[in-house]
């Protein structure tokens, strides 16, 4: 190794060892208004993005609330869902199964961050923007605001096999419980943050297994005891039996209202009309249950929890401060990026294969 490249990896290491050593409310210092000095209309700009986006596709919306999560949830909110390539290697996060080719609304971030980038160059985070987005997204479909505390640094890699973090459709109460409580979240937050699922669409693949059951020759209809019997037709006659992870067919997780973030969530669910297993564990779970019986009863209740739990979300293992970096690009490391950083931290690893959908799908 070179005396320059085993520099580049000394000063590497020793950042990183910084970073991690911090504690963790030193490392997760955000603030609301973070860029009223730097850049005054960034999140102006974001919002004018977000809303000509809205106006042309209206479940873009569910698309960019999603993302949010899936970003917070693959090593805190760092920005790491927008990489489309991995300068350790392999295949990044999205590109994996839970977030392809469900995953949307990165054009819409790439446009945001260009008008940023014009008003005040190396400025403003891809994951302060995604955050900005979400917030806006969740006011143009449920007329809900809250502030967003700012401040998150991009991270540097994108590992598919960190997916595994994201919860699947399949999860029971206890794997939902788990995967929560591994990011600080409680059962009162898993719960309404499932609320998401009232807007936005998702694929036959996360849901076929509940109708159909594929090993049987030839396939065969299942009763899903947590589905009514009306709407397991109606997802039968929608998604063909040989339904895979390609198969290009969606359908509206909230068929009443699938532009509109409202608390119809949780009235479909006691009528058997949660589309993922996942969805009917709230149903099952005791605790959960009453959580979704008084959102169920209160919307308003629920939309100021939903965005209390949006901004808790929102700071799941950030990094601020020195670490990280703010990305010119959201889809790819800034060029000055240290090779020693990216060797230190980029190794790849096998993709998962386990379909995730997160909080909510598009």
């Amino acid at each position: 190794m070179g005396m320059a490249r085993q520099d580049r990896l000394v000063a590497a290491m020793l950042a990183l060892a910084v970073c991690l050593l911090l504690p963790v409310a030193a490392r997760a210092q955000l603030r609301v208004g973070f860029y009223d000095t730097t850049c005054p209309n960034a999140e102006a700009l974001v919002r004018q993005a977000v809303a000509a986006a809205f106006a042309k596709d209206a479940g873009i919306a569910a698309g960019l609330i999603r993302l949010h999560f899936h970003d917070c949830f693959v090593r805190g909110c760092d920005g790491s869902v927008l990489l489309s390539v991995n300068p350790g290697g392999g295949q990044t996060e999205r590109d994996a199964a839970p977030n392809n080719p469900s995953l949307r609304g990165f054009d819409v971030i790439d446009a945001a961050k260009a008008a940023v980038e014009s008003s005040c160059p190396g400025t403003v985070s891809c994951a302060d923007i995604v955050a900005f987005a979400a917030r806006d997204s969740i006011g143009l479909t449920g007329s809900v605001s809250y502030q967003v505390p700012a401040g998150r640094r991009d991270g540097r890699v994108s590992n598919a096999s960190d997916t595994i973090d994201l919860p699947p459709p399949t999860s029971t109460a206890k794997n939902l419980t788990d995967l929560f409580a591994a990011k600080n979240l409680s059962v009162e937050d898993m719960v309404v943050l499932s609320g998401a699922h009232t807007v936005g669409r998702s694929f036959c693949n996360s849901f076929v297994k509940r109708v159909w059951n594929q090993s049987a020759t030839p396939p065969a209809a299942i009763v899903d005891a947590g589905l009514s019997a009306s709407y397991a037709a109606l997802l039968r006659a929608l998604c063909p039996s040989n339904t895979t992870q390609t198969t290009p067919i969606t359908t509206a997780m909230d068929p009443g209202t699938p532009n509109v973030l409202d608390n119809n969530y949780y009235k479909l669910l006691p009528r058997g009309m949660g589309l993922f297993f996942s969805d009917n564990q709230l149903r099952v779970d005791t605790q959960m249950a009453a959580l979704v019986a008084a959102f169920a009863a209160n919307e308003t209740l629920w939309k100021e929890k939903f965005a209390a739990a949006m901004v808790k979300m929102g700071r799941i293992q950030v990094q601020t401060g020195t670490c990280g970096e703010v990305r010119l690009n959201c889809s790819v490391v800034n060029p000055t990026s240290s090779a020693a950083t990216i060797e230190l931290l980029g190794s790849s690893a096998p993709a998962a294969d386990e379909d995730g959908n997160g909080i909510a799908a598009s």
